[in-house]
């Protein structure tokens, strides 16, 4: 859903299986987005990582060259069906296309502990350094465990699924159970609210998005553009893995780099990709539901 406020368009697009109390906090976030006035900001770009989905090395060229040029590309791993030996496979065709890039790995919490240990092992016998391994393993204690084990090696870990869809989002940092807290504005309730857990945790942050249209790439990039605390390149460039954006000019990634600005509509694109009536019907539904929450 993409509605205008008065201070610009926005868009609330929590996936479809979350419940009403989850999205109530990404309607928070989409509400203050198009209806306050962001913080100020720190920077007019903001450079940007390609991402890499759980695909055959033979398909790892193709996709990244829908991203044009980037220094940093972050590599789907631990894919339902796929094994440790596919998820190598993929990481050094990586390394031999692009060997100048930083590389971070995401599982999104699908390996046990002794799998992501192995892997991350197995890339430094091999000299593949990882900027991070982004979310290895589910639990926070699992990750505490894991980045202690790991710092041997020299590899950070990165949390995601633990602090976005957590009712403690810096329960991680508290924990010591990650080197950096990757950061989305629409789960954590808005951009306000973003800033003020980073700001407390005192962590390395990765800005990153929720498959949202431009608009919703907009509000992270400005959240991104208000971070204090030491940030890396932000994983909002998946518009270019949309079949299709509500913008004529989608925000496509340029030299690695995205303007921080608000997003606008097309009529045609909003014509175009109109939901059909039952589905309108069942997000207005959804609106009344969780707006009454907050």
């Amino acid at each position: 859903m993409v509605f205008e406020g008065p201070h610009g368009w926005t868009e609330w697009s929590p996936f479809l299986e979350y419940d009403d109390q989850e999205a109530a906090t990404w309607l928070k976030a989409a509400i203050e987005f198009g209806y306050a006035p962001t913080p100020e900001l720190r920077t007019k770009s903001i450079f940007v990582n390609a991402t890499l989905a759980a695909v055959a090395p033979a398909e790892v060229e193709q996709q990244l060259d829908a991203f044009g040029e980037f220094r940093t590309v972050k590599i789907k791993v631990a894919e339902p069906g796929q094994t440790i030996e596919d998820d190598l496979a993929r990481i050094r065709r990586v390394r031999e296309l692009r060997p100048s890039v930083a590389l971070r790995i995401d599982a999104n919490g699908g390996y046990d502990v002794g799998t992501a240990i192995e892997l991350a092992k197995q890339l430094a016998i091999e000299s593949i350094d990882l900027q991070y391994f982004e979310q290895p393993v589910k639990t926070i204690a699992e990750l505490a465990e894991v980045r202690e084990r790991l710092a041997r090696i020299g590899t950070k870990v990165a949390a995601d699924e633990s602090v976005r869809k957590a009712s403690d989002p810096l329960a991680v940092a508290e924990a010591n159970a990650a080197d950096v807290l990757v950061i989305k504005a629409q789960p954590l309730g808005g951009i306000t609210s973003a800033l003020e857990i980073t700001n407390r945790a005192k962590l390395p942050v990765t800005v990153s998005s929720a498959l949202e249209t431009s608009i919703g790439i907009s509000m992270g990039l400005h959240l991104a553009a208000a971070i204090e605390v030491e940030s890396f390149d932000a994983g909002l460039a998946t518009v270019a893995l949309l079949t299709d954006d509500v913008c004529d000019e989608p925000f496509i990634a340029k030299n690695s780099k995205l303007e921080v600005k608000r997003a606008v509509p097309s009529e045609n694109k909003l014509a175009k990709l109109a939901a059909d009536s039952e589905r309108v019907d069942w997000w207005q539904e959804r609106l009344k539901r969780c707006f009454e929450l907050i």
